[in-house]
């Protein structure tokens, strides 16, 4: 599944409709929404270098981590960084995002902070400004096709920090403008839905094309509070999680996957989803009171149920009437037409013209049947 979201990222945008959006949604029951960012991040830059996605460049719009922490995540996923300034940029929104310290640098306080990552990053000092900062990500966009024919991909690593800044309306229309922009092959975000009300969170995902929840594997028997008896099972959930992700189709049609998360020392692993009771992940049947499958048992009694309308032989030749007239009957009709000059009675007999003519009224188009 976790397949399925980076092959639609990776083939990005149809010509004439908008990019393919991903929603990745986390809460504090499962924290593990950037570690499916980071994942999803490295395996669509690793498309884009191989030159086997859509996209030949990747903006990374970032808030909660510096631009040095990205591209040592870079580095570990075995990816070149000496020359990613071709194919990837940062905006940075984290160092400075109201521009203070950059008013106080030449006071000696604190370091120059524009030489953090200064290849591959480029300083927002007003990220209030949703409308400059749409635009600078998507001029440095095109700094990666130049003249030439291509598209290119957005991320922002957290639409809540964006939204302590900005209203969800103005938020909502720099992702919108960034999807529906006719270079942008796709776009991606990461989402802590409980931090924001239901509303708002309902219009991340209405905007996206794909929906990955996380969500708790081993709920707390108490609830939020948190005890010596349960503490174990709520750290499990720091380490793993069930991961549903909802595709929403061009014709209407919803698709729903889901799998099981693990973060181990060697990076995120995704799973089939069991339970005590079986897998779970190939079923989207809802729960009710009674069974909506049958048993191997009933199904091999099904079979074996005689239907009213079929013929069961007895010994006899199974004939079906085709509407056409046999030799036999053609032989009693001419018998019948031989009585009728020998008879005084008077006797009316219709003969067909052709063997193509449809069945008479009179004659029980249900012959064929057994009943």
């Amino acid at each position: 599944m976790a397949e399925s979201i980076c092959r639609a990222l990776r083939d990005g945008a149809l010509e004439g409709e908008h990019a393919p959006a991903l929603t990745i949604k986390d809460s504090i029951d499962s924290p593990l929404g950037f570690d499916v960012f980071a994942h999803v991040l490295a395996q669509l830059s690793s498309h884009i270098l191989a030159g086997k996605s859509q996209s030949r460049g990747l903006v990374l719009v970032a808030f909660t981590r510096s631009p040095s922490f990205y591209v040592n995540l870079l580095k570990e996923r075995g990816l070149e960084v000496n020359s990613s300034r071709k194919w990837f940029h940062i905006l940075d929104c984290y160092t400075d995002p109201h521009g203070w310290k950059d008013r106080i640098v030449g006071r000696g306080k604190v370091n120059d902070v524009t030489k953090e990552a200064s290849g591959v990053s480029t300083l927002c000092k007003d990220v209030k400004d949703t409308d400059k900062l749409c635009s600078l990500a998507i001029e440095l966009g095109k700094g990666f096709i130049g003249e030439g024919k291509g598209r290119f991909s957005f991320a922002l690593d957290s639409v809540n920090e964006m939204l302590r800044y900005a209203s969800v309306r103005s938020v909502a229309r720099v992702l919108s403008d960034l999807r529906s922009h006719d270079l942008a092959s796709c776009v991606f975000w990461l989402l802590h839905s409980d931090l924001l009300e239901d509303k708002v969170a309902a219009v991340f995902e209405y905007m996206s094309s794909m929906v990955a929840s996380l969500e708790s594997a081993v709920p707390s028997p108490n609830g939020l509070r948190i005890s010596l008896a349960n503490l174990s099972l709520t750290e499990q959930n720091f380490r793993r999680a069930r991961f549903s992700v909802r595709f929403k189709r061009r014709n209407g049609r919803v698709r729903l996957m889901t799998e099981e998360i693990s973060i181990e020392r060697s990076g995120i692993t995704f799973s089939s989803v069991s339970t005590d009771g079986g897998t779970m992940g190939g079923s989207i049947l809802p729960k009710v009171q009674f069974n909506l499958q049958l048993s191997e048992k009933e199904l091999m009694d099904r079979a074996k149920v005689v239907l009213p309308f079929e013929h069961q032989g007895d010994g006899k030749p199974i004939e079906i009437y085709d509407g056409r007239r046999s030799p036999a009957d053609k032989n009693n009709e001419a018998a019948a037409t031989m009585q009728m000059t020998d008879s005084s009675k008077g006797e009316i007999i219709y003969l067909r013209d052709s063997d193509d003519e449809r069945p008479d009224s009179d004659e029980d188009p249900d012959d064929d049947l057994d009943i």
